[in-house]
């Protein structure tokens, strides 16, 4: 699991890695500075990160980088392109989540983890429409694709906060 300046690639990101077939090619959706992007050209994948903010991101012949506001109105900036795995890690952005989950092929992998209710009391996000409501991704995915895996819990690393995550195939 690398840990550099990026940060360190999330335990649950890691662990469900091999739940994504050799050959898919990854979405890393609000990439920041790449840390599961890397992580993902690290194991042979094709990574398409997108960011409103590429400055960060390295440069990695397996990584294409588009460059898009998600939150600003604009356009899915993927419209016609799917993937074999999407992961998503501390964010939320809750129109999003219909053409995210469209993106992703039959039997591909959608690996989402962030802040639910509860976080508040750790500190931020702390606004709900920035926090998962109790059982939302389980909601989000029911009937097109299969839970492989589901948490809604209390972490302490990096640092105390309450968490949704879920690994699941699409149907």
């Amino acid at each position: 699991m690398a840990d550099d300046a990026r940060g360190p690639v999330s335990p649950w990101i890691a662990q469900s890695a091999g739940l994504v077939a050799p050959a898919a090619t990854v979405l890393d959706l609000a990439a920041g500075a790449g840390r599961h992007a890397l992580f993902f050209a690290g194991r042979g994948h094709r990574v398409t990160a997108v960011d409103r903010d590429l400055s960060r991101l390295p440069d990695h012949p397996n990584i294409e980088q588009i460059e898009a506001d998600l939150e600003d109105g604009s356009p899915w900036p993927l419209a016609s392109r799917r993937f074999g795995a999407a992961v998503v890690a501390n964010y939320l952005h809750r129109p999003l989540m219909p053409p995210l989950l469209a993106a992703i092929e039959p039997g591909g992998v959608l690996l989402y983890e962030t802040f639910m209710e509860g976080n508040e009391r750790f500190g931020k996000p702390s606004r709900p429409e920035f926090l998962l409501q109790d059982g939302e991704l389980l909601a989000l995915v029911r009937g097109v694709f299969s839970v492989i895996a589901y948490e809604a819990r209390l972490v302490s690393e990096p640092r105390l906060a309450m968490v949704q995550r879920i690994a699941a195939r699409r149907l």
